[in-house]
């Protein structure tokens, strides 16, 4: 019996801590829950001003991101607070941990700086075709440590912001217009003049070809099986690829009509009898 006595007044000691403790418990509760409302309305209301004001799609989504994430840990920090956690030894412990988890992330931390920097120097932006770490398309989104590519074949390529910031990125939008230069071999035999005016008419003909710089045609290479002849011109980014491929499958065309062949490589094969020998 006096051990069941003792259970009870230990169950009951708990118990009134419990009820003691449980206003602060609900309080940090509720702190969470209305915490975390008002930051998603703050961050929305964000977003409607950036929506205003026209500003560039990756600075509103890395602003955003920072204010959403700095605003979560303000509130729990606030939640853990009211259930009487310390916030100094907390923030001694909080900073102790991202020491640790810092070291352990040196990755991740460069790819938040590559991210800042992208955003600051604007290499390129939102809906623009680039060329990063091998891999080519639009970019979709700029996240803290991510850059999200949407490829050729609609496939998603996410590269890490640090490798970004540290290597060659080509920008094929930037500028707003291309300079294609196509290689066109034809065979010694034929007329360069004669093919030269055949190609310098397929891109003048093209609405999409700028005039100005106007399309050229030049000889560049006295090959082993071909007289090389490249075809340069000037488009927008809208025209650029519709141009290149009329311009290629025209040349092709036009210069069989011409009777102006163009070679491939071959070899001539002699055979000697050695049987008189």
């Amino acid at each position: 019996m006096e051990k069941i006595d003792s259970y009870s007044e230990i169950a009951n000691e708990y118990f009134e801590k419990f009820l003691d403790f449980l206003p602060n418990l609900i309080a940090a509760i509720l702190i969470l829950i209305i915490g975390w409302w008002v930051a998603n309305i703050i961050v929305r209301y964000v977003k409607k001003i950036f929506a205003r004001k026209d500003y560039d799609k990756a600075l509103e989504g890395f602003v955003t991101n920072i204010i959403s994430w700095t605003l979560k840990i303000l509130v729990f920090i606030t939640a853990i607070t009211q259930v009487g956690i310390e916030t100094t030894s907390f923030i001694a412990i909080l900073g102790a941990a991202g020491l640790a988890v810092g070291l352990a992330l040196q990755g991740s931390l460069a790819n938040f700086a590559g991210g800042v920097l992208i955003i600051m120097l604007k290499p390129f932006r939102i809906g623009d075709w680039i060329e990063a770490q091998g891999v080519s398309g639009t970019v979709k989104e700029i996240t803290i440590f991510y850059t999200k590519l949407n490829t050729f074949g609609n496939q998603l390529a996410v590269i890490p912001n640090g490798q970004i910031s540290n290597d060659n990125v080509i920008n094929y939008t930037v500028e707003g217009k291309r300079k294609d230069a196509i290689t066109i071999g034809i065979s010694y035999d034929a007329d360069i003049k004669q093919a030269k005016d055949i190609l310098l008419d397929i891109m003048n003909e093209q609405e999409g070809v700028m005039k100005d710089p106007a399309p050229q045609v030049v000889v560049t290479e006295l090959a082993d099986n071909s007289v090389n002849l490249s075809a340069r011109f000037w488009a927008t980014n809208e025209n650029f690829w519709d141009c290149h491929w009329y311009t290629i499958e025209n040349a092709k065309l036009r210069l069989d009509e011409a009777g102006i062949g163009i070679p491939y490589p071959q070899r001539d094969v002699h055979f000697y009898d050695h049987s008189k020998d």
